[in-house]
């Protein structure tokens, strides 16, 4: 099913008379939901967009693309810089907007700028009853509904299917440039990335590649001359730490993005949260991974033999692991999502009770978490 209006994907949701397995752009591998597929790429357009207000309004469906070139028109950007999921995962099709936000997608920006929930402002989605409901608003100072907006966002279309999203976006910048150390272990590159975080010169994401030539990335954005005065000073004070490569440009960053460096990897793909001091951890606790570390060492993509239970592997380590890419079999046996804790379980299975009575929507998603 593929319906071309809001009206058309509530009476299609309200028609089912069992699962439905929801898909945008077909990116993202919705791993093992179930059900008759319902596609939202029918749903497109930008309905509202307001440059001096720093608000864009968009359909669903809306291909990614689309809403980055409009934004780029006007020397703006998205703030959160959504993943691309196609290399890593082997997958075809086109990114949508509401992919995006189903799943929480967050680039390397997050560690400052937030993640996707972060810049949403407004949904419109149907629920499992097939009921239309509008939350959230259309300007930055209307915060009328921001708990349900943020709720929806990586829910994974288990609490609804959306149609509608309102973000706030930011102005573009002027300049970007990339420091790279080399030759760093993972724990002295996290103490690196937690210095320059930790410094006054705004450094806007920082990554380490482990490997034969590890590599530590930094990056600075904004005015050319503030950029080049903040990079001159970040490179100052990581000195000690070896020498350093500074490149003007866009740099590493959308590989970063989109853990390309794991895209020809055999075996199974993990993507690992942890507090980013606990980075070093997951690194010594994988030896035989191959890894990209973003968020200054908070998200860890693992790619680990076939079969792997990297929970088990990782159960001192706080955090969350979640199942990209493996086989049927792997993930029916442990699960694209950690078991919650029974309490959160709890509230969860609530909401989707409240908000999918008849457990139609994404059923074979029912474990994973909100949070």
């Amino acid at each position: 099913m593929r319906p071309e209006s809001e009206a058309d994907l509530a009476e299609a949701v309200r028609a089912a008379t069992g699962a439905l397995h929801l898909r945008g752009g077909g990116t993202r591998a919705a791993g093992p939901a179930t059900g008759e597929v319902l596609e939202t790429t029918g749903l497109t357009g930008i309905t509202l967009y307001e440059p001096g207000a720093l608000t864009l309004v968009a359909r669903a469906g809306t291909p990614l693309s689309d809403i980055e070139e409009a934004l780029a028109g006007e020397n703006q950007r998205l703030a959160f810089e959504p993943m691309d999921h196609r290399a890593l995962l082997g997958t075809e099709g086109t990114p949508t907007i509401g992919g995006a936000v189903a799943v929480n997608a967050s680039g390397p920006r997050r560690v400052v700028a937030g993640a996707c929930r972060d810049s949403l402002i407004g949904v419109r989605f149907v629920d499992g009853s097939g009921t239309i409901i509008k939350n959230g608003g259309r300007v930055m100072k209307n915060v009328t509904g921001y708990d349900l907006v943020k709720l929806l966002a990586g829910s994974h279309g288990t609490l609804g299917v959306l149609s509608e999203v309102s973000f706030k976006v930011l102005p573009g910048v002027e300049a970007t440039t990339t420091l790279t150390l080399e030759g760093l272990d993972v724990d002295t590159a996290i103490k690196a990335m937690a210095a320059a975080m930790g410094s006054p010169f705004e450094v806007s994401a920082a990554a380490h590649l482990p490997g034969e030539t590890p590599k530590t990335h930094l990056r600075v954005e904004g005015f050319a001359a503030s950029v080049a005065y903040r990079a001159g000073r970040l490179r100052d004070l990581l000195a000690s730490y070896g020498d350093i490569v500074v490149d003007e440009g866009p740099g590493p960053w959308a590989d970063i993005r989109d853990a390309r460096a794991l895209a020809d990897a055999p075996g199974d793909v993990w993507r690992v949260s942890v507090k980013p001091s606990d980075g070093a951890r997951v690194a010594a606790a994988l030896p035989d991974a191959r890894l990209v570390m973003d968020w200054a060492g908070g998200l860890v993509w693992a790619a680990v033999a076939p079969g792997t239970d990297l929970r088990a592997a990782l159960k001192d380590i706080p955090g969350h692991a979640t199942l990209l890419r493996a086989a049927p079999e792997t993930h029916a046996r442990l699960g694209r999502f950690a078991p919650e804790p029974a309490p959160l379980a709890a509230i969860a299975a609530g909401l989707r009770a409240k908000f999918d009575p008849r457990g139609i929507l994404n059923p074979g998603l029912m474990t994973q978490s909100t949070s």
